[in-house]
């Protein structure tokens, strides 16, 4: 499984509609989970981006599907990153001359 970071924006559907974000924050949850997707960590934040997820997903194809999926609600905007762990990472370095 590869981890992936999510920064995600309310829009101003997402906005008007605050008071539900519990709820599709769980709704998140579950439409991960059927994508094999675990949702390791979710946080609401201050700052540049309203929300900040860490997933773990078998591929960018599943990662992409699960961002589409959700961005067509028309809650939110996001932009995704892939990340590596300290182990990955050090298989990467490893590898430079």
């Amino acid at each position: 499984m590869a981890t992936y970071i999510m920064l995600v924006n309310w829009t101003d559907q997402g906005v008007r509609a605050a008071k539900d974000t519990i709820n599709r924050a769980r709704a998140f949850r579950e439409t991960a989970k059927a994508m094999g997707v675990t949702v390791s960590s979710l946080h609401w934040t201050l700052g540049g981006y309203d929300l900040v997820i860490s997933v773990d997903s078998p591929d960018d194809e599943t990662t992409t599907r699960l961002g589409l999926t959700v961005a067509a609600f028309g809650n939110v905007r996001s932009t995704t990153m892939r990340a590596f762990g300290e182990e990955e990472m050090e298989r990467i370095v490893g590898g430079l001359k």
